[in-house]
């Protein structure tokens, strides 16, 4: 297995994974190739950023196959980063990691047409679909995150599949951060934390996070190791560029561990 190794991650802060899926989207609306998702990809790892996700979906609406394929060669001259994909393994997802065998792989149950993430997986109920190819990926030396909502009681269930590690779905926090539903809504994500890290998982999270919640996410619930973020990211990366906005969400992320 090929673990996240950057220094960051190995002194307990967690990693910024950049989703690069948006530049893609953007680039697909003409056929020019710009902006290009291997210069943008490029450019977060000199500002800092410790790992690339990419979801490419079975449509190819934005990463198509050929960015999949020149991203993992690119993070070749990067081994202190991380290659992320996402997907639901019982549609394109497996093809990728028997191919290119990435350091993570983030199972996620979309549908074909899905506009995007909305719920993770229903456990135990996907046990017998998800157990085979979970242990296909560790046979390979793949790291497997599953996609999972912020309850506590599902956390054995990942356990006993094999996975090493949930991503928690953070949509609802988001949705939550600034109201009087704030704290209890964090504290359900901070139970499921504290339950996954009793069965020894590792702790991924991702959707909807910003500059604006990450920090009280972070300082909230405990054991995140890495945060997948996309569409916030790239939207701020559209004012300030894409090295500014990285150096910004790793300053959110050192405010969540200062003091």
């Amino acid at each position: 297995m090929n673990p996240l190794i950057g220094a960051d991650s190995q002194q307990g802060r967690c990693a910024l994974s950049v989703n690069v899926n948006k530049v893609a989207l953007l680039r697909n609306t003409r056929h020019l190739g710009i902006p290009s998702v291997l210069r943008a990809a490029e450019i977060c790892l000199q500002a800092g950023a410790q790992g690339i996700t990419v979801h490419p979906r079975p449509d190819a609406r934005h990463i198509r196959r050929d960015d999949v394929l020149e991203l993992a060669a690119l993070m070749k001259q990067w081994p202190q980063a991380e290659y992320n994909i996402e997907g639901n393994p019982t549609q394109n997802l497996m093809d990728y990691v028997r191919e290119l065998r990435p350091h993570q792989v983030t199972f996620v149950p979309d549908s074909e047409d899905q506009f995007t993430s909305d719920h993770g997986w229903n456990l135990p109920a996907d046990t017998d679909r998800l157990r085979p190819l979970i242990a296909e990926c560790q046979q390979l030396g793949v790291r497997v995150s599953l996609f999972m909502d912020p309850l506590p009681e599902a956390m054995v269930h990942v356990a006993a599949l094999g996975a090493e590690r949930i991503e928690l779905y953070t949509e609802t926090y988001a949705s939550a951060f600034g109201t009087d539903q704030e704290d209890a809504v964090l504290a359900g994500f901070a139970a499921t934390a504290r339950a996954a890290l009793a069965q020894g998982l590792g702790i991924n999270a991702g959707h909807d996070l910003n500059r604006a919640n990450l920090s009280r996410f972070l300082r909230g619930v405990p054991g995140v190791q890495e945060v997948s973020i996309g569409h916030a990211l790239i939207a701020d990366a559209l004012e300030l560029g894409y090295a500014e906005t990285v150096r910004a969400y790793q300053r959110s992320i050192q405010q969540a561990y200062a003091g």
